[in-house]
């Protein structure tokens, strides 16, 4: 063999091998390239917040976050529920504690220095008097910011008059008033969602049908957004559907007081009761006889709204007692007792709030308050529709109470 040939042929294989190595290269680079992009995807996974799809339903957007909230070492903010306990006031009690922690954590703030947060409510849900009690005490302790989540619409003017005069910011959360000296109101869109609830209650009973509303209280502003505008979407979108009576949990001696006069008259009986001989009084009645007055005068009536967890909870524990399994039950919130009844087709939907979320904003409002940095007057936290069909979906569990 010439040394040409020989020459060309060595070129040749120094060319092959060349090849062969660059191709090497290039596909260890495209292994290393994917894992560090998969590296990425992981690390994004493990520090995006568990609670992150709670926050992303906040309205306007600055409120899902402590960005620029410079507060003072030490500060203390009060947040007052309606209840001291409950799962959705112990939802809302985590937000409030995550939003601080992540405050503290944003500013560097340790020991005495940390930004300090107390959330308390009534011991028994819902008891005016001892909420206006819980504010009078929690004013004694200065707050830089307030926020409230008021029981009676009209109860705490006074006190917030004090608050005023002590400069001490107040904000309301879940359920406001129409105070004109509060920063901001954190809430749902009580207006839309109740709404909603009226069309998906018109759609459940086909679009026609009598419904009784049950309501945890008369007094609370989101309480009494709720039931007007369900009543006024049925009254002005579904015409034959009607509304044809409601109770009011805090009203109950006044249902009391209705019940034993007619049975006094005459004009009911409890079931399987003959006509009393002597007049029976008001407190003998109780609300399981109230509930099954209602329904007993009636029996035609297809659908149930109720504007509150507790409220749903005691509308189905009546369809059980009276076997009306034919009814088709609306309401609010999503405690274990509702989910439980859900997944036994014992409730058509739920208007499922942010309760976590709530309490974050209100955190974040507070402290904008405390800052005097401005608030918007009503922050949106959102609400998600929920069935039988969708409440075990992912992103769905991870807002149930």
């Amino acid at each position: 063999m010439g040394v040409g040939i020989m020459k060309r042929l060595w070129n040749a294989v120094a060319a092959a091998l060349c090849v062969t190595m660059l191709a090497s290269a290039c596909a260890s680079g495209n292994v290393s390239d994917a894992k560090a992009d998969d590296s990425k995807d992981k690390k994004k996974k493990s520090t995006e917040k568990e609670y992150q799809g709670n926050l992303d339903m906040i309205q306007p957007r600055a409120y899902s976050n402590i960005k620029g909230l410079d507060l003072e070492p030490g500060s203390y903010i009060s947040i007052i529920g309606k209840s001291a306990d409950g799962q959705y006031w112990e939802a809302i009690e985590k937000g409030v504690l995550q939003a601080v922690s992540d405050l503290n954590k944003e500013l560097g703030y340790k020991g005495k220095d940390k930004i300090k947060v107390t959330y308390s409510g009534p011991a028994t849900a819902y008891d005016v008097d001892e909420q206006v009690n819980i504010l009078d005490e929690e004013l004694d302790r200065y707050p830089v910011a307030l926020g409230i989540a008021m029981v009676d619409a009209k109860a705490c003017d006074v006190q917030f008059d004090l608050a005023a005069e002590g400069d001490i910011p107040v904000v309301a959360f879940d359920s406001g008033s129409d105070y004109q000296g509060l920063m901001a109101t954190v809430e749902s869109d009580n207006d839309k969602s109740a709404r909603a609830a009226a069309d998906k209650m018109a759609e459940a009973i086909d679009d026609a049908g009598e419904i009784i509303i049950f309501a945890n209280d008369s007094k609370s502003k989101s309480a009494q957004e709720r039931e007007q505008s369900f009543t006024a979407q049925v009254a002005e979108q579904h015409p034959n559907v009607d509304v044809v009576d409601a109770y009011h949990r805090d009203q109950l001696p006044e249902m009391q007081k209705r019940v034993a006069d007619e049975i006094n008259a005459g004009t009911y009986q409890r079931d399987g009761e003959e006509q009393p001989a002597e007049e029976i009084a008001a407190d003998s009645i109780t609300e399981e006889d109230v509930i099954n007055y209602l329904f007993a005068k009636h029996p035609d009536v297809k659908g149930c709204y109720a504007t509150s967890g507790e409220a749903v909870n005691m509308v189905v524990d009546a369809v059980d007692r009276l076997e009306r399994k034919d009814l088709k039950i609306i309401g609010y919130d999503a405690d274990d007792a509702e989910i439980e009844s859900m997944s036994e087709g014992k409730i058509t939907g739920l208007i499922v709030q942010n309760p976590f979320g709530m309490g974050y904003a209100t955190v974040v409002a507070a402290a904008r308050a405390a800052m005097k940095a401005g608030n918007e007057a009503v922050v949106n936290t959102g609400y998600t529709w929920v069935t039988e069909e969708n409440y075990k979906d992912k992103a769905i569990k991870k807002l149930l109470y």
